[in-house]
């Protein structure tokens, strides 16, 4: 057992000092970067299970360190009124406190397969660096349930308007309907091991960021960021989606997800035991299994052992997890681990996700 000591978080000390509005006024103008109507937004990668940006509610602004999630479609942070553990360590909206605010006293409940908010809706201004929502609907959370030691206080949804909360508006369309960008897109890059360098960009994509061309792909459903995916493939041999399936581009899994049975198959080739929850592999396994290849629209986006294989300590793990068929039958979440090899587009004029070899 273990003594703790809360530190003080950098905002505590700076406010101490009669520093906090200098330093906050001096970072605003440096949140994204602004080039021919694209928003250039950055992200922090912690220990690559999660992309996190800040945005801010109300006026005066209060911020926030969201997921900008295409798994959902909805925008919620923690109320001043939450009574759950998690919302003790996290950064809590006080309405009372801005000016903008609107209030519809309509409940909200809110799943994230094993997380899950309830709450009530408001709308406020809503700030993703210069991109401003007026009036936007968002949820805050009263109580949560799955997100005790979260890197993050609150989800922004970015999947379509279809699977939002009833009759509300996600904050992508209405800055599209407020004319905030030219183009109605968003792209993500996410990069590997480093706190620093993911983005998001709305409006255009920044070339810079991948290699090639990007491989266009329709979107099967318009409720989620689904496509439809041909098979998967270890040395030749089709190991997974043999007839094919669909698959789920997801910014907030970390993991790559699918049928037990068939995660089971692939973890066989790369002889991983079962430990717990986990898959448990060789570390010198790197040097010699082959990429799991994934065929989507006719064309590979290979994944090679270096991205399939985590090191925990001093052991390796898979990143393979099983679990979707309680759903569907064959659904493939794509999360992390993939869009970090592969630059992503995702193209709501158009219903279509590019992809490309990220830089």
């Amino acid at each position: 057992i273990l003594p703790l000591r809360k530190m003080k978080t950098l905002r505590e000390t700076l406010r101490e000092k009669n520093l906090l509005n200098n330093f906050l006024e001096e970072r605003a103008y440096r949140l994204s970067k602004r080039d021919s109507k694209i928003t250039i937004h950055p992200l922090k990668n912690y220990l690559d299970m999660a992309y996190v940006g800040n945005i801010t509610i109300g006026t005066p602004p209060q911020e926030f360190r969201v997921v900008f999630d295409t798994g959902s479609a909805d925008l919620w942070v923690p109320s001043i009124s939450c009574v759950s553990p998690a919302c003790y360590t996290h950064k809590t909206f006080n309405l009372h406190n801005s000016s903008s605010f609107g209030q519809t006293h309509q409940p909200i409940s809110i799943s994230y397969g094993p997380g899950i908010i309830q709450g009530f809706l408001g709308s406020d201004t809503v700030r993703i660096g210069n991109l401003v929502s007026l009036k936007q609907s968002f949820g805050l959370s009263q109580e949560e349930y799955g997100f005790d030691g979260a890197p993050f206080d609150g989800v922004l949804g970015l999947a379509y308007p279809s699977i939002s909360i009833k009759g509300i508006i996600p904050i992508f369309d209405n800055l599209w309907s407020q004319g905030a960008f030219s183009e109605p897109v968003f792209a993500f890059y996410l990069n590997t091991c480093k706190p620093e360098g993911s983005v998001v960009m709305f409006g255009g994509v920044d070339h810079r960021y991948y290699k090639g061309e990007l491989n266009w792909i329709p979107v099967s459903q318009t409720r989620y960021w689904q496509i439809s995916m041909n098979r998967i493939s270890m040395n030749g041999n089709v190991t997974a989606c043999s007839r094919g399936c669909q698959a789920l581009l997801d910014t907030r899994t970390s993991m790559i997800h699918g049928p037990t049975r068939l995660i089971t198959n692939i973890h066989k080739l790369m002889n991983a035991r079962h430990q717990g929850s986990e898959y448990v592999v060789s570390c010198d396994a790197v040097k010699t299994l082959p990429p799991v290849i994934f065929n989507i629209n006719g064309i590979d986006y290979p994944l090679p052992p270096q991205a399939y294989i985590t090191k925990a300590q001093n052991f390796c793990l898979s990143i393979f997890h099983g679990g979707t068929e309680t759903s569907s039958p064959e659904t493939w979440i794509l999360g992390g681990v993939f869009l970090r090899q592969y630059f992503s587009v995702f193209d709501r004029r158009n219903d279509r996700i590019g992809l490309a070899l990220a830089v």
